[in-house]
């Protein structure tokens, strides 16, 4: 497939991207979930849009992946938010588009909803296995892994949030761990779902300080001007299923629901339905 290498400023920090160019006037602006990267399988929806003859952008936060951004493995809310905006502004400037749709996955799905309800040129939004509640995801896990390792966790990030005010690098946590490790996320299907999704290559980190604030990521909590799908994990064990549904009642979104687990959707028949029904979804609203 035909893709081209792309570099854009976010708050002075060069981020990297691949335009995936077609020949509609619309464009599909994507990224990650915590931690991860464009090489995480992100390829595979870009290519499929672009038969469908939609352009993609697909890029990195800061920090991570080949963009730019010091310190390494740095997860910050607020700035991958100012990474959206950025890319946005970028694919405005791309030549042939001039409509926008965003699609996000896992907690960058929560990103999309903010960005989106920023910015009422957006024409579509498509958020699938979507963390949009951090405190219910938060309660989710404690209950999971007990009061210890929450506390843990806890006193990890508060360390790493301190040493960062002495210009000390990032404490890390494992991105995917196996039960009864520290992590970020450590259900049974964690480690061997992003094992499988991530390149060999990838760093299963991110700074400790990202779980401070999480917990009070509440995407779910804005309005949206455009129309919405949802695409729902039925036994996923990293993003609430009943705030997701929630949201999409509220929001009068499209709603698809698939027995499967939060990592399941990035492979065999269930990406091939679940990608059929993005493209159509955008093509009825692009």
């Amino acid at each position: 497939m035909l893709r081209h290498e792309l570099t854009f400023q976010s708050q002075g920090v060069q981020c990297a991207g691949w335009h995936y160019p077609a020949e509609s006037a619309h464009c599909v602006i994507m990224a990650h979930g915590l931690g991860g990267t464009r090489e995480g399988g992100l390829a595979q929806y870009a290519e499929s849009f672009q038969k469908a003859g939609l352009h993609s952008l697909v890029f990195d936060y800061r920090h991570f992946g080949d963009s730019q951004g010091e310190p390494r493995q740095l997860g910050s809310i607020p700035r991958q938010l100012q990474d959206w905006q950025a890319a946005v502004d970028c694919a405005r400037g791309l030549p042939g588009v001039e409509r926008l749709a965003l699609w996000g996955t896992s907690f960058s799905a929560g990103h999309v909803l903010t960005t989106a309800s920023r910015n009422p040129e957006i024409s579509a939004v498509i958020a699938q296995n979507p963390m949009v509640d951090g405190r219910a995801a938060f309660l989710q896990a404690a209950r999971r892994v007990g009061p210890w390792m929450v506390l843990k966790t806890t006193a990890l990030g508060l360390l790493d949030a301190v040493g960062s005010l002495f210009g000390r690098p990032p404490l890390t946590m494992p991105i995917a761990a196996l039960p009864g490790q520290l992590g970020f996320l450590t259900a049974p299907d964690s480690l061997p779902g992003y094992s499988a999704l991530a390149p060999v290559y990838a760093r299963n980190e991110v700074s400790a300080r990202t779980a401070l604030t999480t917990a009070s990521y509440r995407p779910n909590t804005v309005d949206l001007h455009c129309p919405l799908l949802l695409q729902v994990c039925q036994n996923d064990t990293v993003a609430p299923v009943f705030s997701a549904l929630s949201l999409g009642r509220r929001l009068h979104a499209q709603v698809e629901t698939y027995p499967i687990g939060h990592f399941d959707i990035y492979f065999g028949e269930y990406f091939e339905a679940c990608v059929k029904s993005q493209i159509e979804f955008l093509w009825n609203h692009l």
